[in-house]
């Protein structure tokens, strides 16, 4: 349905606009809508895990499985960190693109000093370290409307009483539900045998080449293939002998352009076939454009 992402420096209040807002929501949205929080409390992340960076990774990736996991077309996801790299913000953008989910982003504002006095006034074992809270108010990348996966953006600054919930939740019940696009698709995966097909079948029509060129010796024209018992495959011959070398050349690229396809995935949206009579008739296809006369 929707992701809402929380932004704001560490100690600046995001949680507690977090409940007023989830308390908002579920008295707004349909009853057939859930409202789910996922944050770093939830998830046992401590202030300790943004010391260094070899821990922080760790815990973003851990922070962004559990985004993955939870959202859903019923579920309005609230994502309660600190979410202060831009980067990882436009990663969630994406993944709520590729559920075909609404977002928006709410910035959560309040000044370094009273970050830095909600900080040392924490009792319960969620404190940052002091030099954290200062390395992670240095490197706070402020969200902006300018920018399509900040937007919409909702900005609370500290001196307002509440959050503007009816104004969010319009956004998350009637916003543009944007379309995923190449960078957000996954690629389409190859069968297991792609490669083998690919590898044998090319070979197969190399071979009735040869047999057909010292049938017809090399008169060219149109001749038809037969790989196998089921598949034949016509082919448009140059009117002259075709070399051995030849023909394996252009398998060989052929191949090659094509098993990076098999390995990396496609961007054809599942459009390419890896049957083998497929896969003898874009050879065949490739040959015919590639051959000299």
């Amino acid at each position: 349905m929707a992701l809402v992402t929380i932004s704001g420096y560490p100690c600046a209040g995001k949680s507690t606009r977090v409940a007023q807002l989830t308390a908002q929501l579920r008295h707004i949205l349909p009853p057939h809508l859930s409202v789910k929080v996922v944050s770093d409390e939830s998830l046992n992340i401590p202030p300790s895990a943004y010391d260094d960076s070899r821990a922080e990774k760790p815990a973003r990736g851990a922070l962004f499985t559990a985004i993955q996991r939870l959202m859903a077309q019923d579920t309005v996801l609230i994502v309660d960190a600190p979410n202060y790299i831009k980067g990882f913000r436009y990663q969630i953008y994406c993944a709520a693109r590729e559920m075909k989910l609404r977002v928006c982003t709410v910035y959560v504002v309040a000044t370094p000093d009273l970050c830095r006095e909600w900080n040392a006034s924490r009792t319960n074992g969620r404190a940052y370290a002091p030099e954290t809270l200062e390395n992670l108010l240095v490197r706070f990348e402020e969200p902006s409307s300018m920018v399509r996966w900040d937007s919409p953006l909702f900005t609370v600054p500290w001196t307002e009483e509440g959050v503007p919930a009816a104004e969010i939740a319009q956004a998350i019940l009637s916003g543009n539900v944007k379309p995923p696009n190449s960078g957000t698709l996954a690629a389409a995966k190859a069968p297991s045998d792609a490669l083998h097909v690919l590898e044998q079948t090319s070979i197969a029509v190399v071979s009735a080449i040869m047999e057909a060129q010292a049938a017809t010796q090399g008169s060219g024209g149109l001749v038809t293939l037969p790989l196998s018992t089921s598949l034949n495959v016509h082919i448009t011959l140059p009117a002259r002998n075709l070399t051995l070398s030849e023909l394996q050349r252009l398998k060989r690229q052929f191949v090659t352009v094509h098993k990076k396809a098999i390995t990396l995935g496609t961007t054809e949206k599942g459009a390419v076939d890896w049957a083998e009579h497929s896969v003898a008739n874009k050879f065949v296809t490739y040959l015919e454009e590639n051959l000299k006369p």
